[in-house]
């Protein structure tokens, strides 16, 4: 059976992106696609050639050729090429996205399932609420390291009085808001919308895992937060993120699920 449809599907992948998230969709969708990768440049930006695709020039973008069509389908952003992908290629995998209404509420407001709710929630969650923190982490952490030796004092003190009085607070804040979350998954299920894993899950793949493999290092921290460390360990041997990591690993060598 041809899931694509006839379509040609590219996905243009950058290292240490979110662009992982959609490569494990893909393949979770059973879908054929052509693999491109790209490296970041010295200053951890993204390469000039993927403006050639996007003007914003990010990843990810997926190119969808449509049979007859002059000119390919050009998708950008994590959760609006998921929202897509799942509406056009996902009746291979319908648990992707919850049922949405319960049994004789169809369209009614406040006839959704829980697990529903939950997922449109978290689509939205991961970028709108999560990342900016741990992007600002990033920066943060550039700001320390990056001067000269004999300016850092001053950039230290900046930094720490940013990560003290604003980024620490929400960043665990956010952690134990996702491991509450896991400990009231519908129907004691193991994945952030209940017993099925999701698109949510998958969008949230990144952050999770990258956020526990740099901050949950030590015991005392993975103690605090043992169902979202397990849950980030569940994400990274789901089958369908392995073979997507072996794609990257069979082209690049190696792949690393760090921001």
């Amino acid at each position: 059976m041809d899931n694509n449809q006839g379509c040609k599907i590219t996905l243009y992948w950058l290292e240490q992106s979110r662009s992982h998230r959609i490569l494990w969709l893909l393949e979770e969708l059973q879908l054929k696609y052509e693999l491109k990768t790209f490296k970041r440049r010295a200053d951890k930006l993204a390469p000039a050639e993927l403006k050639e695709v996007h003007p914003l020039g990010k990843s990810p973008l997926i190119t969808i050729q449509v049979p007859g069509a002059t000119k390919p389908l050009v998708l950008a952003e994590s959760g609006a090429i998921v929202e897509y992908l799942c509406d056009h290629f996902g009746s291979v995998r319908p648990t992707l996205v919850p049922q949405r209404y319960i049994a004789g509420n169809e369209d009614k407001v406040g006839g959704e399932t829980e697990e529903w709710m939950r997922y449109r929630y978290f689509m939205h969650y991961v970028e709108g609420s999560l990342m900016p923190f741990l992007v600002m982490t990033l920066v943060n952490d550039s700001i320390r390291n990056a001067p000269p030796f004999f300016v850092r004092p001053i950039t230290n003190i900046v930094a720490s009085q940013v990560e003290n009085q604003f980024l620490t607070r929400n960043v665990e804040g956010n952690l134990a808001f996702l491991e509450e979350q896991l400990r009231t998954s519908p129907e004691g299920g193991e994945f952030i919308c209940g017993k099925e894993l999701t698109a949510a899950d998958i969008m949230l793949s990144f952050p999770v895992i990258a956020v526990t493999m740099r901050t949950l290092k030590d015991e005392k921290s993975k103690a605090k937060y043992p169902l979202l460390v397990a849950y980030a360990n569940r994400l990274e041997r789901h089958e369908g993120y392995q073979r997507a990591t072996k794609k990257v690993e069979d082209i690049e060598g190696k792949f690393s699920a760090s921001m």
